[in-house]
């Protein structure tokens, strides 16, 4: 999988902050608070991510609506995959990962693989409210 181009992401994150479809003037608008961008180009980013698979669109009046094919974690989830695919020693990547996250991402990830391996996750034993 590959990263989003800058402007396919600041896309991607309206969309997925949105939880709604949308559409381009709307992006446009919204992009347009904080820098400039033509309609015409982000017309384009966003059939360009609907080719690619990551948007799904719908005809609304003279309009298209937007909005994302996968998730926000779909999209880390797959970068976290390629990247550890790159590495010749999966094993040292991951104990070089593991070292380096906070206490928090530890203790979400402990419960992420309890809860795949089906032993649950709510135990006592995990931090309150971690909702991973």
């Amino acid at each position: 999988m590959r990263r989003l181009g800058e402007l396919e992401a600041e896309i991607m994150d309206r969309l997925w902050a949105w939880q709604r479809p949308a559409t381009v003037r709307e992006v446009v608008d919204d992009i347009n608070r904080g820098r400039r961008v033509a309609y015409t180009t982000v017309m384009t980013v966003a059939d360009i991510l609907h080719r690619k698979g990551w948007l799904r669109r719908e005809k609304s009046g003279r309009a298209w609506l937007y909005e994302p094919v996968r998730s926000r974690e779909e999209y880390t989830a797959g970068l976290m995959r390629d990247a550890l695919g790159d590495s010749q020693d999966r094993p040292a990547a991951l104990l070089r990962f593991v070292e380096a996250i906070s206490d928090e991402d530890m203790a979400a990830l402990d419960a992420a693989l309890r809860a795949t391996r089906g032993g649950g996750g709510g135990g006592s034993d995990g931090p309150a409210g971690s909702g991973a």
